[in-house]
């Protein structure tokens, strides 16, 4: 049947009168309880008239009833379309044009063109009228503005009236409840909910703005023209802006118009990503994108724009996570299937986040369903994951549990060198959330996590080490101004090493640091142009520094166990973002932290005018249980500036001061499990750090591509490093082995990233450099003669190439392509003999360079079918890391034979790894 505007051109064509068509075709009909559509087939039928319309128009009127003798088509229609928002009108006495709200008018109103808006029409038109308005009379067209449309009413020539009546609930898309005390922006005038999340409020005539702005939920903005009075609806969804919830947001996600930038990881597209043994890791992927790195293949902890790895502040559902990742930094520790979120702040950290001076990973765990049992779970080579979800109270709280397992022994076995056939690695985590809404208004999230590694490349020997998080938040909303989030959590990291070897000196060392949080946050939207967000947030450290214990009766090991250390860091925070005009927006904020170092504990007291040694301890303090032993703190001011110069161009710039109260010992060019942490006391300052930024944003193509390119510049004092063959574990007097200087660090990142079409990824270029200064009076305490030298992760040049090709919407295949400067080390350059023994002469610290590092992945993915009904869904991976098969030196090491220095490299993967991994949804 013809119904297609394809005629609409029909509305230009000069009208004849109609009156003579309505006094000679009557009609008599009769129709119950059927659609409108069965009855225009019926006139259709009986008449010389067609109509002309859109079918989706008229689905929801499929109950009229109406009884006809003799009457013309336009009482007919008249009756028909009383309960609809459809207007009609009749050109060359037998074409019918149907229109949802809007009239058709023979000619253009008097006002259209901003002339007065009363207009008188002539007896052409359907209905006599004296005077009425043009809906669109001062509509304008802006092509800026892509929001959705809303019509609402049927216009009626004889409605003189210049406004009228809109009304209607505001609904939580998720629950279905009514919203109160919800403030609606119409055209600049706030109009709220009432206790049943009605609302109502009259209208101008035609074009209208309707902005709803809650910091729970999603904005929502709409255009609304109004053709009478009317009902709307407006259903918000839970969205990114709640404290709470996570949304993933990465393909409208708007890089140019955030003020705060932060690097943005989409977990469901990390699948697609080729990685070692086939295993996703969402943290891995972070380290193709610019600024982030880590010092080596295998090396545990990441480097972000030239900071050390424990300036990283990495939260997991607010509970930190000292170590994440398995396996001496092969697999990560945190499971893929859980996470809801990953957003990553390195240029500019929000003044709610302190601690560290580098960056912040603050990743979130998914909702567990409330509304039906589902799961998902991956098999691979070498570990297996699952996890279930479940409601528990449906539509309000669910369980969420995971757990995966790595079950690598059989490789270790089937290898040819003898000496790892009795090697041992393997790993577990488990995570489990439990999440509960008693209302709009309130919701709890409980989230625990436990992991544990164990590892023994030696028959003799058996590492062990052990992450536990544990966080409880409570979020509760005032109004749709004001929200807050109280959140308690409980963090813990430790290690043990056990020694069984054939002499009299087995040992058992532990080391252990445990944190408890309790934070305060709260968010204030004091108007759209203003928001607020500000808190409070204590923690308390206990750090056991370590312990060695002789095990069986024949150890001669001495019992050693270092006191306990403790502190408490404690901040106010408070933070606005401030509209300073249309283009530029100000996020300006400021923290003050506090540190203290409290007792039971002794301190040395060092003489003056001398380097630190056990010699020149003048004194040792003792302090009573939570005495103060040593305060330190400082404003710490986060300030960014965001100026869009188009809408798809900005220019940002940020300064960012942070201070850092806890260190890692650690003498090893890499980052070790074993590596132990120490707090800030009388002799140890924190660290702190200074950054500039500026950047531009780019989006291009209706955002298909983003483009951006920032520079920084990063200055840090109180950096600890150690004395050139310090002894750092079960050091009781760990000062006169450490040394702080000063760091520097500055670089340029550049990213380009292509997300929409069959073709989509990103390619990261760094350039960045990272230095570090330990100068001193005293040549005991110099490092390179006091002159700034290259840090062990000063990797001049990090180039990223993350691709993937869709072919269809079953099958895709990835590439990763990596290059990086080889990273700094010393190497000896001579040796000498004495007194019967070689010694080796090294060169300046981190003179040289380890060869550069490169490799190339593939991975080809095989998505099973889509049909709706299937009881799962499965897809394949199957990958190959390291394609090219280069041999990337992880470290380099010397070993003196026959009198000759000789330097060997160890690497990780020096072969194409190839593994297949089955991954099922239900």
């Amino acid at each position: 049947m013809k119904k297609y505007l394809g005629l609409i051109f029909l509305m230009y064509i000069q009208t004849q009168s109609i009156s003579a068509q309505q006094k000679d075709s009557l009609l008599t009909l009769s129709f119950k309880n059927t659609d409108v559509l069965s009855v225009i087939h019926l006139i259709e039928e009986q008449t010389d008239y067609h109509f002309y319309f859109i079918d989706s128009w008229l689905k929801e009127y499929n109950d009229v009833s109406g009884d006809y003798k003799n009457e013309s088509i336009i009482n007919v229609l008249n009756g028909l379309f009383q309960n609809t928002i459809i207007n009609f009108f009749i050109i060359e006495n037998d074409k019918i044009i149907l229109t949802p709200n809007s009239i058709i008018y023979d000619k253009v109103p008097d006002g259209f063109f901003g002339r007065d808006s009363t207009v008188t029409y002539t007896e052409n038109t359907i209905a006599k009228t004296k005077s009425s308005s043009s809906v669109f009379a001062n509509a304008k067209k802006s092509k800026k503005n892509k929001i959705e449309t809303i019509r609402i009413g049927k216009a009626n020539a004889d409605n003189t009236k210049q406004k009228f009546v809109l009304s209607g609930y505001v609904k939580n898309r998720q629950t279905g409840n009514p919203l109160s005390n919800i403030v609606i922006n119409l055209n600049g005038v706030a109009v709220a909910t009432n206790s049943k999340g009605f609302y109502e409020t009259e209208l101008n005539t035609g074009l209208n703005i309707l902005e709803v702005k809650v910091l729970a939920m999603e904005n929502v903005r709409k255009r609304i023209i109004m053709y009478n009075d009317g009902q709307y609806d407006i259903i918000l969804n839970e969205g990114i802006e709640q404290l709470d919830e996570v949304v993933l947001q990465t393909k409208t996600y708007n890089n140019v118009d955030e003020v705060v930038t932060k690097t943005k990881i989409d977990v469901k597209e990390s699948k697609n990503i080729p990685l070692a043994l086939g295993e996703r890791d969402v943290l891995k992927v972070a380290t193709t994108l610019p600024g982030i790195t880590t010092a080596g293949e295998g090396a545990l902890g990441y480097n972000v724009r030239g900071g050390k790895s424990d300036q990283n502040l990495i939260l997991l559902d607010d509970a930190v996570i000292y170590n994440p990742q398995h396996f001496f930094g092969i697999f990560s520790a945190l499971n893929p299937f859980a996470l809801g979120d990953v957003n990553i702040y390195k240029n500019n950290i929000p003044a709610a986040y302190g601690g560290r001076l580098s960056s912040v990973f603050d990743l979130t765990t998914k909702d567990a369903s409330v509304e039906e049992f589902k799961g998902e779970a991956s098999i691979g080579p070498v570990t297996g994951n699952v996890l279930l979800e479940t409601p528990i109270i449906k539509g309000k709280s669910g369980l969420m549990v995971g757990g995966r397992v790595a079950y690598a022994n059989w490789i270790l076995d089937a290898l040819d060198e003898e000496s790892l056939k009795n090697s041992e690695a393997s790993f577990y985590d488990i995570i489990a959330k439990y999440n509960h809404r008693f209302s709009e208004n309130s919701k709890i999230e409980a989230t625990a996590y436990i992991s544990r590694d164990d590892f023994s490349i030696t028959s003799d020997s058996l590492y062990v080490y052990n992450n536990r998080a544990l966080s409880l938040k409570w979020n509760y909303r005032f109004n749709d101004k004001h929200a807050a989030k109280l959140s308690l959590s409980n963090s813990r990291y430790d290690f043990d090493i056990e020694f069984d070897g054939d002499t009299n000196t087995d040992f058992d060392i532990g080391y252990s640091i445990d944190e408890k949080d309790i934070k305060l946050q709260l968010k204030y939207l004091y108007n759209d142009n203003i928001k607020f967000d500000y808190g409070v947030s204590s923690k308390l450290y206990t750090v056991n520094p370590g312990s060695i214990q002789p095990t069986g009766t024949e150890s001669i090991i001495t019992p050693l166990r270092l006191d306990e250390e403790r502190g408490l860091e404690s901040a106010i925070f408070l933070a606005s973002e401030i509209d300073i005009t249309k283009n530029f927006t100000l996020d300006t904020g400021i923290r003050y932290s506090v540190f203290n170092a409290l007792g039971k504990a002794t301190q040395n007291v060092f003489q003056e005018g001398v380097p630190r040694s056990l010699e020149t301890i003048r004194e040792t303090i003792s302090y009573d249980e939570n005495e103060i032993i040593k305060t330190y703190g400082g404003p710490e001011l986060r300030i960014s500036g965001r100026y869009l110069l188009n809408e798809d161009l900005s220019i940002k710039a940020s300064y960012n001061k942070t201070y850092q109260f806890i260190h890692t010992l650690s003498n090893n060019t890499t980052v070790s499990p074993i590596d132990t942490w120490k707090l800030s006391d009388l002799n140890i300052k924190p660290q702190s750090s200074q950054q500039y930024s500026l950047g531009v944003y780019k989006n291009m193509r209706e955002r298909a591509y983003e483009l951006s390119l920032e520079g920084f510049y990063k200055f840090s004092k109180n950096i600890l490093d150690f004395k050139t063959g310090a002894e750092i574990l079960l050091n009781e007097n760990i000062e006169t082995e450490v040394l702080q200087g000063k760091g520097r660090a500055y670089g340029v990142e550049f990213l380009l990233k292509k997300q929409k079409g069959k073709l989509y990824g990103w390619l990261g270029y760094t350039y960045s450099r990272s230095f570090i200064q330990l100068e001193s009076e005293f040549r005991e305490e110099q490092v390179n003669r006091g002159d700034f030298f290259p840090s062990n992760f000063d990797k001049p040049h990090d180039f990223s190439m993350v691709l993937n090709y869709k072919f269809t919407k079953r099958f895709s295949l990835a590439t990763n392509f990596v290059y990086q400067t080889g990273r700094p080390v010393t190497f000896p350059i001579g040796s000498f003999r004495f007194d019967g023994a070689d010694f080796s002469v090294f060169s300046e610290r981190n003179k040289f360079r380890i060869p550069d590092y490169y490799r190339l992945d593939l991975g080809f993915n095989i998505e099973g079918n889509h049909k709706l009904n299937k009881l799962s869904h499965s897809f394949w991976t199957i990958s190959i890391y390291n394609v090219l098969g280069r041999n990337n030196p992880f470290s380099v090491f010397f070993v003196t034979e026959d009198g000759k220095v000789k330097g060997l490299q160890s690497s990780i993967f020096s072969i194409p790894v190839p593994s297949i991994t089955y991954n099922f949804k239900f």
